[in-house]
Formats: structure tokens, C-alpha cells, sequence
């Protein structure tokens, strides 16, 4: 099976909500994910990171810390991503890649239609305190 190796921000204002960007595009056009992608040759997940995030939101992060690294298999493909807590240092979080986007609660992100291995992370975010 293809293994696809990525990398996705869980981005929080501090008051207790996350950022989730729904796709526009693709097999899983209109499911919610965490922001992010594919690390390039050479660039650490912390690169890859803030260069997937200011491609696809025009907006500078800080990637305070790695969360969990989540394993699962799609029909096409096995997808490891390693997931970090960031914080927005500058930007509008403009979509560029995405139809819509909401900042969540963390009481609320069972509120929109994940795509399977962003379930597994949002549902194990419910209790974190960032």
C-alpha cells in the first residue's frame, strides 16, 4: 500500500478554539481537516508546517509543539500524520486551497464531517489545554 507522509496544524487563538478548513477540492471534497501537507525532500515537519500553512492561509505560524503523530489507512493509501499546536504570528488565514473554514470550540468539533484520521485527532483534542 502507498504510504503518504504529512504533516497538519492544529491551530488555536488561546481561548480554547481550533481552526478547521474544509476541503474544496478532490475524493473528499467537503470534509473538514486540520491545515497542512506533504513534507518536501530536505524540510523538517516544522518546515514543511509553516510553508504548507502560508501557501494554503498567507499566514505566518509558530509551531509550538509536536501533539501526536496518527497512522491511518484509506482505501488508496496508509497516511502518517504528524500533527503539531501552533498559533498564528502573523496573517489573515486567507483560503487559497479551501472552500470554507471555522474556528471551533474544542466542546465542538464533533460539529462538522472530519475526514477519518482528522476524527481520530480532533475527537483526542477534546481534552487538551493549549
Amino acid at each position: 500500500m502507498k504510504q503518504i507522509e504529512v504533516v497538519a496544524a492544529i491551530i488555536h487563538d488561546g481561548d480554547g478554539q481550533i481552526f478547521a478548513t474544509q476541503r474544496g477540492y478532490g475524493e473528499w471534497k467537503d470534509y473538514w481537516e486540520f491545515p497542512g501537507g506533504k513534507i518536501e525532500a530536505g524540510e523538517t515537519p516544522e518546515e514543511a508546517l509553516q510553508r504548507e500553512i502560508w501557501e494554503e492561509l498567507d499566514t505566518k505560524i509558530v509551531v509550538e509543539r509536536m501533539v501526536e503523530t496518527v497512522e491511518w489507512d484509506y482505501p488508496k493509501f496508509h497516511l502518517k500524520m504528524h500533527c503539531y499546536l501552533c498559533q498564528v504570528a502573523s496573517g489573515n488565514l486567507t483560503l487559497n486551497e479551501h472552500e470554507a473554514a471555522r474556528w471551533l470550540h474544542t466542546y465542538e468539533l464533533d460539529s462538522v464531517d472530519w475526514l477519518p484520521a482528522d476524527r481520530a485527532l480532533a475527537l483526542s483534542l477534546r481534552d487538551i489545554t493549549p
